[in-house]
């Protein structure tokens, strides 16, 4: 399973883009830039210094594009949380992989990172002034349908009021989905498990398996497995993945919402995939830097790790 970071076109196989693999805040760190340090963050001073697709440094917000290759030969696009800086993502990642929609949305849950983007989904759907298109299927827990309706009313609204004018908005279809992993559904024609992990001790989010030639997980918000969910993804249950791609938020200690890095590199061992991403890293993370020590770890432990990075495609078979 090669990664690439050439320009691709569909071709006869399924990818994973990588649009976004930084935490909340996003990488740089604003705060490093308008109040620098004395000496300055080494990271988000670099993150300003070169072109995107020549800076791993620079992250969005965590999002994963499924470039899902059909049986019949046709491509379907399956997009992975849509936060904060989904805009910044088109420009940067769709237009250099010629990604021309988004076919489906799946969220994990209903965080600022992972959906704020959602009245930019209009800039991949086709244009129309009175709204007159196919809604793009949106895929989330009730209880992420609820906070969104509160956040985004003109999203859910399916009638106009009294008086009220037509405006172009994101057209979405709202798919309720059990957060639970019996309770598969199929979004564009690729079926998905939900994976609930504990975001906190009072959160749940989803993480997701999918694929049936290459199984993969997909967990980006994360700070404890619940024993279901560990045994359905790892060797020694339901068996190993072909690609774990996981949270690691700060280098060293732990945080109360998500996987730090040794708790992260804790949990590759005993889930025992075959290869795992790293993804939601804050500026504490060099990418170059850290994948040298990430080489001798895997070397060490016999599982292949590495940080992913923004505009990171992996081609493969699902």
């Amino acid at each position: 399973m090669a990664a690439e970071n050439g320009i691709c076109t569909g071709g006869d196989r399924s990818a994973l883009i990588f649009v976004g693999t930084g935490c909340s805040s996003a990488v740089p760190n604003a705060m490093c830039l308008i109040q620098p340090s004395d000496p300055p963050c080494h990271v988000c001073s670099q993150a300003l210094s070169l072109p995107a697709e020549q800076n791993p440094n620079y992250r969005c917000n965590t999002s994963l594009l499924i470039d899902y290759r059909r049986s019949d030969g046709e491509h379907s696009y399956v997009l992975i949380d849509v936060g904060k800086t989904f805009r910044e993502q088109v420009l940067r990642w769709f237009t250099r992989y010629k990604i021309p929609r988004v076919d489906s949305v799946v969220l994990t849950h209903e965080h600022a990172d992972a959906v704020l983007g959602l009245d930019d989904i209009r800039t991949v759907q086709p244009y129309s002034p009175t709204n007159d298109i196919d809604p793009t299927p949106i895929y989330l827990t009730q209880f992420a349908m609820e906070s969104i309706a509160v956040k985004f009313p003109y999203l859910v609204q399916k009638k106009l009021k009294e008086g009220q004018e037509v405006r172009r908005v994101t057209q979405l279809d709202w798919r309720i989905i059990e957060g639970r992993c019996e309770t598969p559904f199929v979004a564009s024609g690729l079926q998905f498990v939900p994976l609930p992990v504990m975001h906190g001790e009072d959160y749940v989010s989803l993480g997701y398996l999918f694929g049936e030639q290459s199984r993969i997980a997909y967990i980006s918000d994360v700070s404890r497995f619940p024993p279901s969910t560990e045994h359905l993804i790892s060797k020694d249950g339901g068996g190993q993945l072909d690609l774990l791609i996981l949270d690691t938020l700060y280098k060293n200690g732990s945080h109360n919402t998500h996987f730090c890095f040794p708790q992260a590199l804790e949990a590759v061992k005993r889930i025992c995939p075959k290869q795992a991403l790293l993804i939601g890293m804050t500026h504490e993370f060099d990418h170059h830097k850290d994948n040298e020590f990430l080489v001798e770890w895997s070397k060490r432990e016999g599982i292949p790790v590495q940080l992913a990075h923004d505009g990171l495609r992996v081609p493969l078979d699902l």
